[in-house]
C-alpha cells in the first residue's frame, strides 16, 4: 500500500486513481464540512456565503469521485450523476423532489457500493497505475 497520500492532488485534481480508504476519508471530510456549514451558517447570510462555499465544495467532491471512479475503470463524468443525486437528497432524503427522491436515493446507494465497497481494478487501467500497488522502475 502506498503510505504517501497527496491530499492536495486528491481534492484538487480529477486525474489518476484513488484507493478506497483515502476516498472514504476525503468524502467524510467533505460531508462533515457541508453539514457544519449548513447547520451553523447564519440563515440571513447563507444565500450569500453559499456562493463562496458550495462551488469549491462541489469541485473537490467531483475530483474525489472522479479519481475513485477511475480506480473502478469508469469515466469521471459519472461523478456528475452522483453529485446531482446527493444534492437532491441532501439533507432530508424523504422530502427532496418528491417521488424522484427514491431514484436519487438508488443512485446514492449504487455509488456507495460501487465506490466505497468494491475494490479498484487490479493493475493499470487507462487512468493510471493501481494506487495500492505502484510499479517501480529498476535503477
Amino acid at each position: 500500500m502506498n503510505p504517501q497520500i497527496d491530499w492536495a492532488e486528491l481534492f484538487f485534481s480529477a486525474d489518476g486513481r484513488a484507493a478506497r480508504a483515502p476516498s472514504w476519508i476525503a468524502a467524510l471530510i467533505l460531508l462533515v464540512f457541508g453539514a457544519v456549514y449548513d447547520n451553523f451558517a447564519p440563515p440571513a447570510l447563507h444565500w450569500i456565503t453559499g456562493w463562496f462555499v458550495y462551488p469549491p465544495l462541489v469541485y473537490c467532491a467531483a475530483c474525489v469521485l472522479s479519481k475513485r471512479l477511475h480506480d473502478r475503470g469508469r469515466s469521471g463524468w459519472w461523478a456528475a450523476l452522483v453529485l446531482i443525486a446527493i444534492a437532491a437528497v441532501w439533507p432530508e432524503p424523504g422530502r427532496a423532489f418528491g417521488p424522484l427522491a427514491f431514484l436519487f436515493g438508488l443512485v446514492v446507494v449504487w455509488a456507495i457500493i460501487e465506490l466505497g465497497v468494491m475494490p479498484g481494478e487490479m493493475g493499470a487501467n487507462r487512468y493510471g497505475q493501481n494506487p495500492l500497488k505502484p510499479t517501480y522502475a529498476l535503477p
